[in-house]
């Protein structure tokens, strides 16, 4: 089974107004999921599942954490990867559990702090979140770390991640370009001393560079870098919701 990302999830301190936000700026549809006890509603791009959207659990705000995109990357067993994870310096953040018709999941953190969802989904079939070019979809995952040659390390022997290419950029140093083992390249990795602590950053994919940080902003987001263009062609923005959730966004320049 190859680890990949499969799902982004919005963790934040008011779901109404986030799903408020997201449906203009993206073109999102949130749902409520079903689940039992749970506040958790299902983001859509024309019918297509993309991420999930919940609350900040109680009390997890006093432990340092804020209003942030989560990835969740799919394993063939979730308590073999705890264990793993652990040996190999990593942190435990919420024991695995099983969510009913969804699969198993856990929260973890890789030996310098940046956290994901690991996850053994109980369906089958492909995964719908990530796919670059597709507006409205996950395109590209971004390390901000302290050491990205540890964390590559890290992620090979947990998920079989592989360097694909090194790009200089100069004085803000490598950037890091992996794949899931094999094909395209999928993500970044950079060291970033300007960062609090580790994170990783999710992109999504939008039809017009332009157009979408008008959105951003109008709805009461901030666009806080770009847009500027990458080595693909496309443009990008980092931007911040109203809560706060940091993102990236790209696409072309109409």
């Amino acid at each position: 089974m190859t680890s990949s990302f499969i799902w982004y999830e919005l963790l934040t301190t008011d779901p109404d107004a986030a799903a408020r936000f997201y449906g203009p700026v993206m073109g999102w549809a949130a749902s409520d999921s079903g689940q039992t006890g749970m506040d958790y509603r299902i983001l859509t791009m024309n019918g297509v599942g993309v991420g999930g959207l919940m609350a900040i659990p109680p009390g997890a705000d006093k432990s340092g954490m804020r209003p942030s995109w989560v990835g969740y990357v799919s394993v063939a067993d979730v308590d073999k990867s705890i264990a793993s994870i652990v040996a190999a310096g990593g942190s435990l953040y919420m024991p695995a559990m099983d969510l009913p018709h969804v699969g198993r999941i856990a929260m973890i953190a890789d030996p310098q702090g940046a956290a994901l969802y690991i996850m053994k989904p109980s369906g089958t079939g492909e995964a719908t979140a990530f796919a670059p070019g597709k507006p409205g979809h996950g395109g590209w995952q971004e390390l901000h770390t302290q050491d990205w040659n540890a964390a590559l390390a890290f992620y090979n022997a947990q998920f079989g991640w592989s360097k694909v290419h090194e790009m200089d950029m100069g004085p803000m140093g490598t950037y890091l370009q992996f794949n899931y083992g094999s094909g395209d390249m999928v993500g970044g990795m950079m060291n970033d001393s300007t960062a609090p602590r580790p994170y990783w950053l999710y992109c999504f994919n939008v039809d017009d560079i332009e157009s979408a940080s008008a959105r951003v902003t109008s709805h009461g987001g901030a666009v806080v870098m770009g847009p500027h263009q990458v080595p693909t062609g496309d443009w990008i923005i980092r931007a911040t919701d109203p809560q706060g959730a940091a993102f990236v966004l790209v696409g072309p320049r109409k």
